[in-house]
């Protein structure tokens, strides 16, 4: 299945593409950004990772069928990406998203993650949502409560910050539906 425009009341969700390297590029590299990442990501960014990231794993994600990549573009300023949001078919961990510093903390995130987990659920059938959370992303957690998920487990996780404790969060597709 080819990824789909989305929307939300505020924000456009495209298909990520290799033209959206350069933007991505210029937004991605800070610490406020990456530190609650996967340890996948490489720290310090180099000056072609968005590029890479794009051709070696978004591109064969996508062709694939096991993940669905979006930029994040706030509809007033529709030319602009103020950052990405993906899904991921694997048993854990199964969303991911980031938006940059300015546009943080006015429930544009929030707006996303709920967008995608309907696609997630209502377009894809799949039987639930699994996502890791950093303790200290507090930020991240409260997306997760105010969405329905519930923390099912904790662990210790890498993230380019280093070794955290993390819990995992869950939402099956009956819950959604239920809340939706």
């Amino acid at each position: 299945m080819p990824v789909p425009v989305l929307e939300t009341p505020q924000l456009c969700l495209y298909p990520l593409v290799p033209e959206d390297a350069p933007a991505v590029q210029a937004l991605f590299p800070q610490w406020g950004i990456v530190r609650f990442l996967s340890d996948v990501v490489p720290w310090p960014y180099p000056a072609d990772g968005a590029q890479r990231f794009i051709c070696d794993v978004v591109q064969p994600d996508v062709a694939a069928g096991r993940g669905w990549y979006w930029s994040i573009r706030h509809k007033r300023q529709p030319a602009d990406l103020i950052g990405v949001i993906s899904l991921h078919d694997r048993e854990d961990e199964n969303r991911g998203f980031w938006i940059a510093p300015p546009w943080q903390r006015q429930g544009l995130a929030t707006q996303a993650c709920a967008c995608v987990t309907a696609f997630w659920f209502e377009v894809l059938q799949k039987p639930r949502l699994r996502v890791y959370k950093a303790i200290d992303n507090v930020a991240s957690v409260k997306i997760s409560e105010h969405s329905g998920m519930r923390q099912i487990g904790m662990t210790d996780k890498r993230y380019v910050s280093g070794v955290l404790p993390t819990q995992v969060w869950e939402i099956t597709r009956e819950e959604w539906m239920q809340l939706h």
